[in-house]
Formats: structure tokens, sequence, C-alpha cells
């Protein structure tokens, strides 16, 4: 349960302000490394299966595994949260993202890679889900600035990684490869860094600190929406990521023209990244942006499909505009929830079951192309996934709490869910909230 605290005027000199500077500056370190794991495999995966002797149905397993292990390492965020210091599991994620991601570089087998890949998206993983609620936590009032931020951070960290990873792997020539998959290990260890100088306010206790059941979700139509969309709009990324780069090879690119079209597609994400949080924060923007995303989805994949020749930079970058959906529902998960705790229950349930869906994507692309030797099959995947966008997006964009909904079935889930608002003392690890109610003539902050 939370308890009452004293007033944030209350607090002496500007350590809270510092702290929240700080917090700040590890959220978006964090984000600069949630997605360089992940888009560095692309443009270089046929020196990967060449290299570890692996067919194309594994190179399929090799570019889903990322996202298997973000929706199996992602439930253990609340909990271990619960139990230690959010910001001592976070250094901790990292640090083991960066021995996995040398694991990975190193490996001489694949079952050895790929234990490396599980180890690498620890930090993926547990970002993933604690990111939002922290956002939730330390700056209610800033929501779409700060989910703004981090995830232009993501997009950047992704850019870089898809764009010069294949640059990396030809100036070193034979098995370069190892080399530019294990380099992504040292900007793993500066975003740790920050973290160990996060401190606990003295006054705060465990107590404040609340977990609520991630099972009730279920009787919460807005959380199914979310966690739908969120696994049908990963699906589409991460067939993207894994597949484009081999698709336009395929299609007579160079291995170099590819990984700069991917890279294309991720630099035009980065401006989206910073945009699209502080529209969507706004009710009346939220459905035209979904409209939007969805025409950009059709349009692109049609093209790239139909003419991949022709205009494929114009494709990447139709497509990077309809993948900004992504920071769409990153922001309608905390917008969606009414406190901290609900945030991250919200946070796991979306986004560990939704990269469940997002997994068969890449995995099942591997294994058609397999036993076709044709991509028709990952572009009938991916427009039938516009429809499920679609469908669970009008839903999702209605402005419903998923507290209101679980609480009608189970009274009392979210203790705080019916607060009038919630006040944040700042520099707490974990923060004391104050529970402010509505008075008569007076100010909702008391």
């Amino acid at each position: 349960m939370t308890r009452t605290a004293p007033s944030p005027a209350a607090s002496t000199g500007d350590a809270p302000h510092r702290g929240l500077w700080l917090i700040g500056a590890a959220i978006v370190l964090t984000g600069l490394n949630l997605r360089t794991a992940v888009t560095s495999i692309g443009p270089v995966l046929r020196e990967i299966e060449h290299g570890l002797g692996i067919s194309s149905g594994l190179a399929g397993l090799v570019t889903t595994m990322p996202v298997l292990c973000f929706a199996a390492i992602g439930f253990a965020g609340p909990g271990l949260s619960a139990r230690f210091r959010d910001s001592h599991v976070l250094s901790a994620a990292l640090v083991t993202m960066a021995g996995g991601l040398v694991v990975r570089a190193v490996a001489p087998a694949f079952w050895l890679f790929l234990l490396g890949t599980v180890l690498a998206m620890v930090g993926g993983a547990l970002g993933n889900v604690l990111l939002p609620s922290l956002v939730k936590r330390y700056f209610p009032a800033r929501t779409g600035l700060l989910v703004g931020a981090y995830s232009t951070a993501m997009a950047v960290g992704a850019t870089v990684a898809a764009v010069s990873t294949a640059p990396i792997a030809a100036a070193i020539g034979a098995d370069g490869w190892r080399w530019a998959l294990g380099v992504w290990a040292f900007p793993a260890l500066l975003a740790a860094a920050p973290w160990l100088f996060v401190r606990a306010n003295p006054g705060a206790s465990r107590g404040t600190h609340v977990a609520v059941r991630l099972r009730d979700l279920r009787h919460s139509r807005m959380a199914l929406a979310l966690m739908v969309f969120f696994g049908v709009q990963g699906l589409e990324a991460y067939i993207l990521i894994g597949w484009s780069a081999s698709y336009l090879r395929d299609a007579g690119l160079t291995a170099a023209a590819a990984g700069l079209l991917l890279g294309l597609n991720q630099v035009i994400g980065i401006p989206m990244s910073a945009l699209v949080p502080a529209l969507t924060v706004r009710p009346r923007a939220q459905r035209p942006l979904l409209l939007g995303f969805l025409a950009c989805y059709a349009i692109g994949w049609t093209g790239l499909w139909a003419a991949p020749r022709t205009a494929p930079w114009l494709w990447m970058i139709v497509l990077s505009v309809a993948m900004a959906c992504f920071p769409m529902i990153l922001t309608l998960i905390g917008l969606r929830a009414r406190t901290p705790e609900t945030t991250a229950a919200v946070s796991t349930y979306v986004q560990s079951f939704g990269y469940l869906i997002s997994a068969a994507g890449p995995v099942l692309v591997g294994v058609l192309l397999g036993a076709t030797g044709s991509y028709v099959p990952m572009f009938v995947l991916v427009l039938a996934g516009v429809v499920a966008l679609a469908v669970t997006g009008w839903f999702m964009t209605r402005e419903r709490y998923v507290d209101d909904e679980v609480n009608r079935f189970v009274p009392g889930w979210s203790s705080t869910g019916h607060c009038d608002d919630v006040l944040e003392a700042a520099g707490a690890e974990p923060p004391v909230s104050v529970h402010v109610t509505q008075t008569d003539g007076g100010s909702p902050r008391g």
C-alpha cells in the first residue's frame, strides 16, 4: 500500500531536482540500448548463416529469439522491481546484456550463439517493462516528454546499429560479423553506470512499492486491445528489421545498400519517436494518428512487394512512419492506467504477452521462405496484420482506464485506482506517493 508523505515542497535543497535529472538521463541511456542487439542482426544475417552453418529456418529463429526473450524475461520485471530497487535491477540487466553480446560474438556453435542472445536480451526485456512505470512514477506530468525522449533514444540506437553493423563487418573482413555484433557491449556498460548513482530516499520504505496481480488484467478489454495491438505492430516491425535486408539483397541490391535502407527506415523513426508521444497525449489526435499509420503500412508493404528496386527508399520511409505506432502505444500504456503500479502491471502484461505474438512473425517468415522459396507469404502475413491493427487500435483509442475495468470484477484490485490525482515526491527510489483528492473550490493539487 502507498502511504502519505510530506509535501514535495518540504524537500530540502535541490537534491530532488538533481535526482530527477539523473533518473531522466539513466532512462534515456537505457533506451539507447534497448534495440541495438536486435537491429544489428539483420544486416549480417547471411554472414551469420554461413559462419554458424545454419539453415534459413534457423536463421528465422535467430531473428525471432530476441522477441521471445522480450516476452519471457519481461514477466520477471515486476517481481524483481518489488524485491530490489529499480536502479539495481536495470544496472544488473545492462551488465548482463553486455556479457551476452560478447558471448554471442565469440560463439563457435549455434547453441552458444542462442545462449548469448538470451543474455543480451535481459537488458532490453527488463527495460521494456520497467521504463513506462518509471516514467509514470517520477514524471507523471511529463509522460509525453519522457516517453518521447527514451523512445527517440531507442530509435537512435537501433539506427546506428542497423547502419554501422555491415560496414564494420566488411572493414574487418573474415568473421567481421562477430566484431560487428560484439561492439554494442560498450554502450550497454555505459548505460549501466548512471543507475548505480540513483539513491533511495531515506524516508522511503519497501511498503511504498506495490505490485498488482497480472492475472486480473484478463477482465480488462482495454488491456487486451493494447496487448494485441502491441504484439501485431511488433510482428510487423521485427519482420521488417529481421528480413527486409535479406529480401532487398535477394531482389538485387548489395548488402551495403540493403543495410543503408534499413538504416534509413530507422533514421526517419527518430523524429517520429520524439513527435508522436507529444501528440498521443491529446485524445483528439489519437485516431487520426492511427489511421495515418495504417495507411502507411498498407502503402509501404505493397510498394516494397510490387517494386522493391524501383523506389525502395520511398517504401522504407513510408514504413518508418507507420512504425511510429510503437511510441504511440508506449504512451497509451501510461495513459490507460491511473497509477504507477497499474502502469507497471499493464506494461508487463501488454509487452510480455504481446512479444509472444511478435515472435511468431520472423520465425514464420523463415520457415515459409525455406518451404516455398518465396517472400509472398511474408507480405500476406504483414498485410493481414494491418487489419488486426485497425480493429484493436480503434478500441484502444477510447478514453478508458484499465483500473476501472478490472475493479468492476475485482474490487480493490488497484487501491489507488480512483484517486483524483497522484503527486510524486521526487528523488525517492521507490518514491513516496501523495494522494490528493478534490476539495470544494480548491486545486486538485491541494
